[in-house]
């Protein structure tokens, strides 16, 4: 069935939020027609959503076609090394200017989360809801701007670390660890907590990575 469309969301936003869904995974071709039909809007912006999606790297072509873009081990790194860097200033500023409601918004979202642990699809969406909740509480804009900048390349990653075993306990965990530094106020904490959530979630991918080039 198609899907209602958005009166809040440009094409361009429907087709981001479809890639990052895994509605259009790496390797997937993307086609005007179809992709104006599932969104009931017309071929000229979803034309142009799918250019400014070229230009971002985001699709790549193969022959005629545009297709969804896929990052390589090299691409990978450098972009969990950017990420890293990044999210631990996040979390270091949301320790020093994140307002109580903020805090405890973050508290809320996690013990929600603890309910999904048997679900690394639902849990992945939520996981990106946590993380962009400590984006804004580090109340820096260019910060923000920076790191929606990196999900977007993200949404290029065909799966989720979440659903390699065991992982999303130790990833609760992992936001346990950050929520409590923020809400003391610790930024150093915060942002070695942070970082090396990133590390670890890092490792999970590269080994899941290699089990299945086996």
């Amino acid at each position: 069935m198609k899907p209602a469309p958005s009166p809040q969301k440009d094409a361009y936003s429907l087709v981001l939020e479809a890639i990052d869904l895994g509605l259009y995974k790496p390797g997937d071709r993307l086609v005007e027609s179809e992709l104006a039909e599932r969104f009931g809007v017309s071929r000229t912006p979803i034309r142009e959503a799918l250019q400014r999606l070229e230009t971002q790297s985001l699709l790549t072509r193969d022959g005629r076609s545009l297709i969804v873009a896929s990052l390589d081990h090299n691409q990978l790194a450098e972009l969990y090394v950017v990420r890293s860097e990044l999210e631990g200033l996040a979390a270091r500023l949301a320790a020093q200017h994140a307002t109580e409601e903020e805090v405890r918004v973050l508290r809320d979202m996690l013990d929600s989360d603890r309910l999904l642990a048997k679900d690394p699809a639902a849990l992945a969406r939520t996981n990106r809801r946590f993380h962009k909740m400590v984006h804004l509480a580090s109340h820096n804009r260019y910060l923000v701007q920076q790191l929606d900048l990196v999900y977007r390349s993200m949404a290029l990653m065909a799966t989720t670390s979440l659903s390699s075993e065991g992982r999303a306990e130790i990833a609760l965990a992992e936001h346990d660890e950050i929520v409590q530094a923020i809400e003391k106020r610790d930024s150093d904490r915060a942002y070695a907590a942070l970082k090396s959530h990133i590390s670890k979630a890092y490792v999970t991918r590269l080994k899941s990575d290699a089990e299945a080039a086996e």
